[in-house]
């Protein structure tokens, strides 16, 4: 479909404002996150697409307070839900509780739960239980709980992020793969570089203190990802995207023998709709408004490692859901490129 110069001026338009206000929430969080852009790069880019993020490390490396810069900069309603084993539902999504009223008697009150938030941490979500992971399912999928004869639309914009640690065994639950299919991303966050260890030093352990303010709304916010879902694919670009999807999926004409060998489970048709997202985000960050085989390939990692189930035999070489993905993208051509 061809457009008009007034068309391709608003494109251009809400792309530098997307590119802009990106810069200002990645440059505001960079004052108290050190290092890690990478990882802050993706938690926004899963923000601004509408997702869900997991966050993978040891303890210490500032997971937790990297998502509480995110809201203070985005200025949205936050909160944050420490899982352990002895947590039950109700505890994410709330209860009818007996109080006493203004006459002397008593009355059922509803007292809805933290999950009734625009930015919620589910910090170490693998400690607890599959009954109360279960209680996130609906409202990442459907952005709302059911209590009872209740039922709460989660306000927009809504998006979790979930921390868990990779080293934990005694104790913890490991997310069934129907949950974690639900989040956009899942990022590996690394230890910090010699040059961060001295910038970590001198923020935190000196008199100043770093106070991250708000760059940024909600209603900006929810512009933002109404234009993410605007950007045009084109064809090519929407086969290379369908081609390293079904290059996760084993016995597929696009797998590589690695994957025929070693992955049980691919990617789901919910792995295709993370990519374009994704590289929705991924083009508008680098002043287009239109997907390149570039922008999915960029995205193709973070959007792709949880949704890879791995077989015995990769259990037994060793062989992991990134070095899988890596496999895929070397071995998958774009359109173009055939022939």
């Amino acid at each position: 479909m061809l457009l008009n110069e007034d068309d391709i001026g608003a494109a251009r338009g809400s792309a530098l404002e997307f590119k802009e206000t990106f810069l200002r929430i990645r440059t505001e969080v960079g004052r108290m996150i050190v290092g890690q852009v990478e990882v802050i790069d993706g938690v926004l880019t899963a923000l601004m697409a509408g997702g869900h993020v997991l966050l993978e490390g040891v303890p210490g490396l500032g997971k937790t307070m990297l998502v509480g810069s995110i809201s203070r900069a985005v200025d949205l309603p936050f909160s944050r839900i420490q899982f352990t084993p002895d947590m039950m539902p109700a505890d994410i999504v709330g209860t009818t509780v007996l109080t006493d009223n203004e006459r002397g008697g008593h009355e059922l009150v509803f007292q809805q739960g933290p999950i009734v938030s625009s930015l919620v941490l589910a910090d170490e979500i693998n400690r607890a239980t599959p009954k109360t992971q279960s209680a996130l399912l609906e409202v990442m999928q459907e952005k709302q709980v059911t209590v009872g004869r209740r039922t709460i639309r989660m306000p927009e914009p809504f998006c979790v992020m979930a921390t868990q640690n990779p080293v934990d065994q005694e104790g913890t639950y490991p997310l069934p793969e129907a949950q974690l299919d639900r989040f956009l991303f899942k990022l590996v966050v690394g230890y910090p570089s010699e040059r961060d260890y001295h910038l970590i030093i001198d923020r935190t352990t000196s008199g100043e203190a770093v106070v991250v303010s708000p760059v940024t709304d909600a209603a900006t916010l929810c512009r933002l990802r109404d234009v993410v879902r605007q950007v045009p694919v084109p064809d090519v670009a929407k086969t290379y995207a369908i081609r390293l999807v079904m290059g996760t999926q084993p016995g597929s004409e696009y797998a590589p023998d690695a994957v025929n060998r070693n992955v049980a489970l691919g990617a789901s048709p919910r792995g295709i709709q993370g990519l374009m997202l994704a590289a929705k985000v991924q083009a508008l960050r680098n002043d287009r408004f239109a997907v390149s085989c570039d922008d999915i390939r960029a995205v193709a990692l973070p959007v792709l490692r949880h949704r890879i189930v791995t077989n015995f035999h990769a259990q037994a070489d060793n062989v992991g859901a990134d070095a899988l993905v890596a496999e895929v993208l070397a071995a998958v051509k774009r359109p173009h490129e055939v022939g």
